[in-house]
């Protein structure tokens, strides 16, 4: 008998422990969060990979898995799709999907300039404004993208139609090179550190810099939200405290961007994103520091700029009425201690 009770209480003690651990495995699955980056490498979405450098996800009990796509349009469909739960890309998707009646919202503000460079090729010298751009072929991270929309609306404040320049799908990197030295494309926009890599080697010149705010007011009329975490909005609000324990991450990756050097930066960033060239990243980075935000907050004017720029030339937008205050929310980054 005194085996038997011991067998059972054995038997007991095990499923309690099995059912524990079951438990302690779907609560880890629960804060697993996967994190969809429109081309990690880009210095643009560094607040993605720093925080996971620096510890700060964990620090937070989160387990998030980034995962990269080159184009920031593909990166949306996966959102949409239900395949990650947030995105780190441009904000101006969140007013794009509301035209469509979907509904996300950025939770974290990274930028508050493109931090994109509108390159043009050596071998066009002739090249020197937007205006000058007028049956070229113009280099895109996608069609449909933000890159596609800010080139359209430079090229009509320029006096030039749609119809006057054709938009090439070039991804960036290794890929938007290529294009240009094929003389595939004429000019393009892209990131850090391709615009680097281009302009070391003299394949290319700067036509516009959207780097800075001051470059961006000139050439957009304000600052232009770009890079952030977006999410849909019914899931934010159902997952409260994972978006929060998000925002902590990244606004104390944001602050660690505001004091700390490029070159501290660039140490806590994978070998790789220098492309073999550690000193042309950090003075790239150094250049472009000012496009983050410090706090994570939504520039005040910044909505109203992205709308007035897809208003022309994003169909979905184009004669819609776009709530603003739904694309977005300070709710998070301002509890942030």
């Amino acid at each position: 008998m005194r085996s038997s009770r011991t067998f059972f209480h054995t038997v007991a003690l095990s499923l309690v422990m099995t059912a524990a651990s079951l438990a302690a495995t779907a609560a880890n699955a629960a804060d697993k969060i996967s994190i969809m980056v429109g081309g990690y490498e880009k210095q643009i979405y560094l607040p993605a990979k720093l925080a996971e450098s620096l510890g700060y996800f964990k620090d937070e009990g989160l387990e998030v898995e980034l995962l990269n796509e080159s184009a920031g349009v593909d990166a949306e469909n996966q959102l949409l799709a239900g395949a990650v739960q947030g995105v780190v890309g441009f904000y101006d998707h969140c007013v794009d999907l509301q035209a469509k009646g979907k509904f996300i919202k950025s939770v974290v503000q990274f930028s508050q300039a493109p931090g994109e460079v509108e390159l043009v090729s050596a071998k066009y010298p002739d090249i020197k404004s937007f205006a000058d751009l007028k049956g070229k072929r113009a280099g895109v991270t996608g069609l449909g993208s933000s890159t596609n929309f800010l080139t359209l609306y430079m090229a009509s404040k320029a006096g030039l139609s749609p119809a006057d320049v054709t938009p090439v799908p070039v991804g960036a990197g290794q890929t938007f090179i290529a294009a240009m030295q094929q003389d595939a494309i004429q000019v393009g926009m892209t990131t850090e550190p391709t615009i680097s890599r281009l302009l070391k080697t003299g394949e290319a010149k700067i036509l516009v810099d959207l780097r800075t705010l001051k470059g961006t007011e000139e050439a957009l009329g304000g600052t232009y939200p770009a890079a952030s975490l977006y999410m849909d909005a019914a899931w934010v609000d159902a997952h409260k405290e994972e978006v929060q324990k998000l925002a902590n991450a990244f606004v104390k990756t944001l602050r660690f961007i505001h004091t700390h050097s490029a070159a501290e930066i660039a140490d806590k960033m994978p070998k790789d994103f220098y492309v073999g060239d550690k000193d042309g990243y950090i003075k790239a980075l150094d250049a472009g520091k000012e496009m983050f935000t410090a706090d994570g907050v939504m520039p005040e004017d910044g909505p109203k700029t992205v709308l007035a720029v897809l208003s022309q030339f994003s169909k979905n937008v184009k004669g819609k009425t776009i709530d603003l205050s739904k694309t977005y929310t300070t709710e998070f980054v301002k509890n942030v201690k």
